[in-house]
């Protein structure tokens, strides 16, 4: 397949550019069979070759994201970088949406500058094709950032799909009209075998069905709508009560296009053929933002009129006439609605008057699920607490705004952004959290601890960013205003958080005391959590770096009691890089390695960058002294690459910066100058998947589960956190 030539007129790949991070492309799997389309497919694939926008549009439900989608599967080999999709649809706040575009496009930066400029800076120079879709809801701003990312990225194409151009200068639209008599048969066929499986159009039946689809104007989500319907009724019974509906509602809006209102009438009939409980979970469902699973809609939903006990059968009704999806991914069983159906059903919610009490509850059931994933963080289950607010983050988002918009709930905002800390900086999510809690906090509220949570947790995200003088200005508010109102969980987070600051600064004694103090005040409160034991390897850090080695063992050693008693594992892997500090400083190169190796799974399973490139620096310096200059030499160019989206390297910290400037030292002394740098360039090459599954040695470009962690006897000196506290985040 001939490949799209480059602005420069070629057409070869770039061979110093990286790939992006998990592979070529994240195009979704197709579920059914793709029909028809075949010109469409045609005209999109000559119109790519000349212009480097284009936009698909179309009534909604006549087939633009599944066009799209598969001309991007087609096409993407024509691509160096591939093919990525955005989905837009589910999001409704504009400040999220380069957030969205960062998730897909880029590695998810850590540092305080705007996820545009990261975008734009790993872009360049990349031959990649985007698929936006779903954007109308967001258009100008969707614009006004496509058109930055065209400006900025010349090997860049897009194919945008939604119900209108995006206006941009170069744009080549293509309409897209509903699918040719033939195909529309093909497509209902295929379903309805989906749905009876013995089912075929016969010479009987093949008048009735060219008729339906006739009738239904050959729109894709019209005709899985009516092919739903062959579980209960014939094709003629479907003909039948279809026209019925048409009589009632073709034309009743003035103004609109036919086939909208074709579409309408066949969503609209669809609605009436539901029951009543049907429909009226049809309209409270449409509260959610992308999947949400089974629990979340007996909350959310449930009432006297539709009690919980009820609501699975319902939900199962409404999975088989196709207003609800079903899918299975790593956090479970989770169903979604088509954004069509997701906005009728809207429409009806508001007819009820009921919007603003279903909004309420839907708020609070994420309040509720992100105050249990915080006190599950500390525990066995902290891989499925991960999952599960990924899955959950685009009601989570919505949650956000809800509590952020209220009158009066702008507390709830603050708690629940500050609640979500270990989500933010566990996760990866350091400039999206970032940008919550800032919000949160322009806002008053006469809700102290709420205020003093968010306080607190935007201090350490903001030391982690590097942005040293918003941390000291937060943690010093929270710091005095806790002990104004005699608040010590508050009091004690701060202490901690701005002896984690000292640490990143090279104030080794003032982060050792003021640590040491927060570890204190935790035993004086009954305080232990992840926090708690992260608040304990800072120390072992802190003291290491002063040469007391032994004691920073002790410290880790006992951390990883704790955290085998407990299931932890996130800050178990911090405590496996200090262990691996100390032992290589005392000349036990293969335990090093092993204990980095396990360190760097861990980390990568929590896609936690930070803790990643750490152990990726100190294991380079490892391979450096097991003779291979050259290998160490390549993981400090991976290791380059990563830093960016962290923040500022070893965060200008000449404590934490001594392993690389040594392992660059004696790799280019043993190397020369222009074979390291040739090493180090290749190394820039490798994204943090393959860099992972190099050093553990998997050929899946990810690594496998992590392995079994060794737990070494307890700490004989005093330990900093006992493991006989309680367990558990506090929301304070």
């Amino acid at each position: 397949m001939r490949r799209i030539p480059r602005p420069d007129g070629s057409s070869g790949p770039s061979s110093s550019r990286p790939p992006l991070p998990g592979g070529p492309g994240n195009l979704p799997a197709e579920l059914n069979r793709f029909i028809g389309r075949d010109d469409e497919l045609s005209a999109l694939a000559q119109r790519l070759e000349s212009a480097r926008l284009v936009t698909l549009t179309g009534l909604g439900g006549v087939g633009k994201s599944r066009l799209a989608l598969r001309a991007a599967a087609i096409l993407q080999d024509r691509f160096c970088d591939g093919a990525r999709l955005v989905e837009i649809s589910s999001l409704r706040d504009p400040q999220v949406l380069e957030h969205a575009f960062v998730e897909a496009l880029a590695p998810v930066d850590h540092t305080g500058r705007p996820p545009r400029a990261a975008l734009c800076d790993h872009l360049a120079g990349r031959e990649l094709l985007l698929v936006l879709d779903g954007y109308e809801h967001l258009v100008a701003e969707c614009a006004e950032l496509t058109g930055e990312l065209l400006r900025r990225a010349p090997g860049l194409r897009v194919l945008a799909a939604g119900r209108r151009p995006l206006g941009l200068p170069g744009e080549q639209n293509l309409p897209l009209a509903p699918m040719n008599e033939a195909d529309a048969a093909a497509l209902f066929g295929d379903r309805a075998r989906a749905v009876v499986a013995d089912f075929a159009v016969g010479p009987a039946d093949e008048a009735s069905v060219a008729e339906l689809c006739r009738r239904l104007d050959g729109i894709p989500l019209a005709l899985e709508l009516a092919a739903g319907r062959l579980r209960a009724l014939s094709v003629d019974q479907v003909l039948h009560r279809l026209d019925d509906r048409f009589r009632l509602l073709t034309g009743t809006t003035r103004g609109t296009p036919p086939r909208h209102q074709t579409l309408r009438t066949a969503i609209g009939w669809s609605h009436e053929l539901c029951t009543p409980q049907e429909r009226l979970l049809w309209a409270r469902l449409s509260v959610f933002a992308g999947q949400f699973d089974l629990e979340a809609a007996e909350y959310v939903c449930s009432g006297p009129d539709l009690p919980a006990d009820e609501l699975l059968d319902v939900i199962g009704e409404l999975v088989a006439q196709s207003v609800l999806v079903r899918e299975e991914i790593a956090a479970g069983v989770r169903y979604r609605m088509l954004d069509t159906v997701r906005a009728y059903g809207a429409d009806w919610l508001e007819a009820t008057q009921d919007g603003d009490r279903l909004r309420r509850r839907h708020r609070d059931w994420y309040l509720g699920l992100a105050t249990w994933c915080e006190l599950d963080w500390f525990s066995p289950r902290q891989a499925e607490v991960a999952a599960r607010i990924e899955a959950e983050l685009p009601n989570l988002r919505v949650a956000l705004e809800q509590s952020l918009e209220g009158e009066g709930d702008a507390y709830l905002g603050q708690y629940l952004a500050g609640t979500l800390w270990f989500y933010w900086v566990g996760c990866g999510r350091l400039s999206e959290g970032r940008q919550w809690l800032d919000r949160a906090l322009e806002l008053e509220s006469d809700h102290d601890e709420a205020r003093l949570k968010a306080l607190w947790v935007v201090g350490y995200v903001a030391v982690l960013q590097g942005d040293t003088l918003g941390a000291m200005a937060a943690l010093q508010e929270c710091r005095e205003e806790a002990e104004r109102t005699d608040n010590a969980t508050a009091a004690a987070y701060a202490l901690h958080r701005t002896g984690c600051l000292a640490l990143v600064c090279d104030d080794m004694p003032r982060a050792e005391k003021l640590l040491s103090g927060a570890l204190v005040r935790y035993r004086e409160i009954g305080e232990l959590n992840s926090n708690v034991l992260m608040g304990q390897v800072e120390l072992a850090m802190a003291v290491a770096f002063q040469g007391e080695l032994a004691y920073a063992v002790r410290l880790c050693e006992d951390v990883q009691q704790v955290c085998g008693d407990h299931g932890e594992r996130w800050t178990l892997a911090y405590a496996l890089f200090v262990l691996a500090f100390a032992a290589w400083t005392g000349g036990e190169g293969g335990r090093a390695r092993e204990l980095l190796e396990e360190c760097l799974a861990i980390d990568h399973t929590f896609h936690d960058l930070l803790g990643a490139v750490l152990a990726i620096e100190l294991l380079a310096l490892v391979t450096l002294g097991e003779g291979d200059a050259e290998e160490a030499a390549v993981l400090q160019g991976a290791a380059g690459r990563i830093w960016p989206s962290v923040g500022l390297p070893l965060f200008g910290s000449r404590y934490f910066n001594q392993p690389h400037a040594l392992c660059e030292e004696q790799a280019r002394e043993r190397l020369g100058a222009e074979r390291y740098e040739a090493c180090v360039r290749a190394g820039g090459g490798l994204d943090l998947d393959r860099t992972v599954a190099r050093i553990l040695g998997s050929t899946e470009g990810a690594p496998g589960p992590c392995r079994t962690v060794r737990i070494a006897p307890p700490a004989t000196n005093e330990p900093a956190a006992s493991p006989s506290a309680s367990g558990g985040e506090t929301a304070g």
